[in-house]
């Protein structure tokens, strides 16, 4: 069957019967759509006045074409560093614009990733490519003027930034290393197909930036999200049981690979993960995601599908905060939301598949591939891919794929995976990155290559505090007391953000620091590699240089009762959840109650 004849066949369909077993819900009493609604319907399927603004001469653009943009990959924002000065002087702020790639699976040739380091060094201010935990580049700093062209020379390249952004299928992760007869590659496959399926059928993004024929939008069809798109943003990512990188129950919807002779048979299912949250606000809550059932390869595509459209009919279009899927699958509860996604999907849910234990794999140094060939796991601090005088991690990037030239992978770690390669060119990689002073995978601590952090501050309009420029100084600070408490090898993971929205998936990490206000952050623990656990909030408004001496006391107990290889946040959960006994590092002041958990361990 052809391609789209296959698309079409598992497309879901809109009209789909509905149960009346639902149960009264807070989505049903609700009326009046927020102001992002009332944009998306104007938007005359994503155009705005996008093209017009263009060529108007302002700096920026208008509330509403802001919005729209964002479905095009663009977000508006401004330097804050420069905010207090710009008002000081009686300067008018000055907007500028970051502009977010998609790239399935994180995956590129090398001349498109050549092609994307030539553009940062002509657009963003610091020349730098920034890699996302969603797997593609963000390009920071440019200029209204500068968007057109920008957006043209990345499609030149066959990329785009279509659904980098926006109320959309965002860009669907899946576990980098290519991998022959694992399921990695069919993984790979899954989500091409999957990234065609769920964009946008609009021509809008090809009129305006590419110079396309302008069509009639009021004969435009969208036949998955209609002319209101989705309530909020729709995240999938793709996994296997023995490679969890993208912490697959953090996410809308999750596939789990399950492969059978190097054949990938189908996938379990889970919904309904979210990390975002608010502070203070109760009803917003992190959330792992609940296990829906297996469905067969052939009809992947047309559950993912199924899913959003359940999302599009049901999800609040009231209140931004409360519009993932996640509130619908709370509310509802998983039985009531399987029986509607069963009433529309035209093939058999099927019993889920028992697998073993969710592992994480950061694929860091040299792999073989299975097929004679060999990946690289390239090291990226916070996936900033910049030179600065002590580490030329971009020129030492350049190099390798000039000379190499290998496939190039970005991963949900936020690193760069060299694929691929021969044998004789494994040692030219390491003595590059030597010259550049880019650390070798075997040299970093444990803590320090597991480590994640949002950009935040100057750029993110959403930050409260820093997170990626003062992450290395809180890393350092951490090797030290881990150092000295025998732990240098221990199993950690530190996830820092500027805001409780989650970018970097904070809430399932071992320590997941959260920005709460300037020079503040909130601390969660109990989480832990295999993404499979949220940690509980443990600690609020601890000052950034008071970080490692607030939880000195926990790191002291988990050196001197943790069990062999157990991780802190395992150790956490085994021995110093319940509140009571918590309150003995605590100093007596009870942490608030934690987010919610699903329990998605037991499902994997």
């Amino acid at each position: 069957m052809a391609g789209d004849e296959r698309l079409d066949a598992a497309r879901a369909d809109p009209e789909g019967p509905s149960p009346t077993t639902r149960p009264p819900s807070t989505l049903a009493r609700k009326s009046k759509p927020s102001g992002v609604e009332v944009a998306k319907q104007a938007s005359r399927h994503l155009r705005g006045g996008l093209r017009d603004s263009l060529s108007d001469g302002s700096p920026g653009f208008s509330e509403l074409d802001q919005r729209v943009a964002k479905f095009h990959g663009i977000y508006q924002q401004e330097n804050r560093d420069d905010r207090a000065l710009a008002r000081g002087g009686g300067a008018a702020r000055r907007p500028e614009f970051m502009v977010r790639t998609r790239l399935p699976g994180g995956r590129l040739s090398a001349e498109q990733y050549l092609a994307m380091d030539r553009l940062a060094e002509e657009v963003v201010y610091n020349q730098s490519l920034r890699i996302t935990s969603r797997q593609n580049f963000q390009l920071h700093g440019l200029l209204k003027g500068e968007l057109k062209p920008t957006l043209r020379r990345i499609n030149d390249a066959l990329l785009s930034t279509l659904c980098g952004c926006g109320d959309v299928e965002r860009n669907i992760v899946a576990p980098p290393a290519p991998i022959a007869l694992t399921g990695h590659r069919a993984l790979h496959l899954l989500a091409s197909e999957l990234t065609e399926a769920m964009t946008p059928a609009t021509n809008a993004y090809h009129e305006i930036w590419l110079d396309g024929e302008c069509v009639d939008s009021s004969r435009e069809w969208e036949p998955l999200y209609g002319d209101r798109y989705l309530p909020r943003k729709f995240k999938t990512a793709l996994a296997l049981p023995e490679d969890n990188s993208t912490d697959v129950h953090g996410h809308d919807v999750g596939l789990i690979g399950i492969v059978e002779s190097g054949e990938l048979r189908g996938a379990n299912l889970v919904v309904g993960g979210g990390s975002g949250l608010t502070h203070r606000k109760t009803e917003t809550y992190a959330r792992l995601a609940t296990p829906l059932g297996f469905v067969a390869r052939r009809d992947l595509v047309g559950a993912v599908q199924t899913i959003a459209s359940l999302y599009r009919d049901f999800g609040d279009r009231t209140d931004r905060r409360h519009a993932r899927l996640k509130y619908v699958i709370e509310e509802w509860g998983i039985d009531v939301f399987r029986t509607e996604f069963e009433a529309r999907f035209r093939p058999r849910l099927l019993p889920w598949v028992p697998t073993g234990p969710m592992q994480h794999r950061d694929w860091l140094g040299v792999h073989e591939q299975g097929d004679g060939r060999f990946v690289y796991g390239v090291f990226v601090e916070n996936g900033r891919i910049v030179d600065a005088p002590e580490r030329r991690s971009k020129t030492a990037l350049r190099i390798l794929v000039e000379s190499l030239r290998p496939s190039v992978v970005l991963t949900p770690q936020q690193n760069v995976l060299l694929a691929d390669l021969s044998a004789d060119q494994l040692p030219e990689i390491e003595d590059v990155l030597r010259e550049c002073g880019v650390p070798i995978p075997e040299r970093l601590s444990f803590v320090r290559r597991h480590a994640l952090a949002c950009p935040a501050l100057p750029t993110c309009g959403l930050a409260l505090a820093e997170a990626e420029r003062v992450s290395e100084r809180v890393t350092r600070g951490f090797e030290r007391a881990l150092g000295d408490l025998g732990l240098s090898d221990s199993p950690i993971t530190i996830r820092m953000t500027g805001c409780p929205n989650g970018c970097v998936r904070p809430y399932s990490a071992d320590l997941g620091i959260i920005g709460r206000k300037r020079g503040h952050y909130d601390v969660f623990v109990g989480g832990g590699l295999s993404g499979c656990r949220l940690g509980e909030l443990y600690a609020e408004s601890v000052p950034l240089d008071g970080l490692v001496a607030r939880l000195r006391s926990l790191l002291e107990e988990w050196a001197r009762r943790r069990q062999p290889k157990e991780g802190l946040g395992d150790f956490y959960d085994r021995c110093l959840r319940d509140a009571g006994r918590r309150d003995l590092l605590t100093g007596g002041k009870r942490a608030p109650s934690s987010t919610s958990n699903a329990d998605a361990a037991d499902a994997s």
